[in-house]
């Protein structure tokens, strides 16, 4: 019997599913999509070389052509669970277990999820604060929105993630030219959008685990920065888990329980919920999410509590152990260290030189380069195309702070760009 993992965004590398499952009975099999290989410049691993058999699916992005992969290889060679960690494997992994009878998260489990008008309209049901917002299906609906509610009108699709498709309309002239130039109802099938009221203040994130429909570990953080100009901003994008002793703290924990207990989510999952803590401190969604967040903060929460969210996720849904400690009386367990993450989008340029090695510092935790000298760059065409990710750990988000912004002008007085 197998296990099939669905591999369709990022470096199949930097997430081991073979070492992460060897001792589970099942073969594991990994398919993978060869456009996304391409794009992060790795080849698929071998079968043999941990997995018994892996594939690059060509079309994976299409419609049919992965799911038909599946149902043969189930036919094959016997298939007990499909295992999907990516925001796009989502929906089709759950469809696929649902035609083949598997166990894990179903398609109604997940829809909540990645459908931010199903999302929203279930947890203001349930008393939970979201910005006011409204399904478009006409040009005439963004108007009457915009007219209601007032600017800036953030519109974003349905289904989105990694901030792809989100817009922030500032003015009535930048509608007017959205409207002419990018909303295209006569395209393929009505827009998939949702328009949203702008909420200011800064945007915070709880990311954590979900086991056998408890939550075992959770902490929150808050992003230094718009996650919507990552196509734009070429400065520090810095990213700060909170200290224990902030009141906002335990604050953003209980909204993101409260909000758990409303989305009909899975047995086991990892989950990353963005909430807006507003200038008159109130706490408002943004989204929420049922996979590990981007960006290094699968790295942030192993620090954090010394397990990978994304492998434990996945060992727990195959029934394998986990090694995160129970909740204790209803206390979850506290965070090691404070941390934080530091990234640098691509920017346009040749490459000319770039710091390959971080410095000797005990407290750099992770240091990741993304290009090499002589590759020319484009702008960042989404919120993933990092120049560099740096993870640092510290006793306070302050210290924490202060050495991420030392890392970074370190990195910048090593870069070399050629720019025409």
């Amino acid at each position: 019997m197998s296990v099939i993992v669905l591999h369709q965004v990022g470096s199949v590398h930097a997430v081991p599913y073979d070492r992460w499952l060897a001792d589970h009975e099942d073969d594991v099999l990994l398919l993978a999509c060869p456009d996304n290989l391409a794009r992060v410049g790795e080849e698929i691993p071998e079968s043999g070389s941990g997995y018994a058999y892996t594939e690059a699916v060509a079309g994976y992005d299409a419609s049919g052509a992965l799911e038909e992969r599946v149902v043969d290889l189930a036919r094959e060679r016997g298939v007990t669970h499909v295992l999907a960690s990516h925001e796009r494997d989502l929906e089709r992994a759950a469809a696929l277990r649902e035609f083949l009878g598997l166990p894990g998260q179903q398609p109604d489990s997940v829809l909540p999820f990645r459908d931010k008008a199903v999302m929203k309209e279930l947890a203001a049901a349930a008393g939970v604060r979201v910005a006011a917002h409204r399904q478009i299906e006409t040009a005439t609906d963004i108007l009457s929105f915009a007219a209601e509610y007032g600017y800036p009108v953030v519109l974003k699709p349905r289904d989105s993630a990694g901030s792809v498709g989100l817009r922030i309309l500032e003015t009535p002239d930048e509608l007017d030219a959205y409207l002419a130039d990018d909303f295209d109802l006569y395209g393929a099938g009505q827009p998939n959008l949702i328009a949203e009221q702008y909420v200011p203040g800064a945007l915070c994130h709880v990311d954590g685990l979900v086991r056998g429909g408890r939550t075992a570990m959770a902490w929150p953080s808050q992003y230094q920065y718009p996650l919507a100009t990552f196509a734009t901003d070429t400065g520090p994008r810095i990213d700060l888990t909170l200290d224990p002793e902030d009141p906002l703290t335990h604050r953003l924990l209980a909204f993101a329980e409260r909000l758990l207990e409303v989305m009909p989510g899975p047995e086991n999952f990892a989950f990353h919920a963005e909430v807006f803590h507003t200038p008159d401190d109130e706490l408002v969604l943004c989204e929420i999410a049922c996979r590990t967040g981007g960006a290094a903060i699968r790295d942030v929460v192993g620090l954090l509590f010394g397990a990978d969210p994304t492998e434990s996720w996945l060992r727990a849904e195959l029934g394998l152990p986990v090694p995160v400690a129970e909740a204790q009386q209803d206390r979850l367990p506290e965070p090691r260290m404070m941390t934080g993450q530091l990234v640098l989008m691509k920017r346009p340029g040749r490459v000319v030189a770039v710091p390959e090695a971080a410095p000797d510092l005990p407290w750099i935790e992770r240091f990741r380069v993304f290009v090499t000298p002589g590759q020319t760059m484009a702008a960042a065409r989404t919120s993933s195309d990092f120049l560099c990710t740096v993870l640092v750990s510290g006793r306070s988000r302050s210290e924490v702070e202060q050495r991420l912004r030392q890392v970074e002008q370190w990195f910048l007085g090593g870069l070399v760009l050629e720019t025409r």
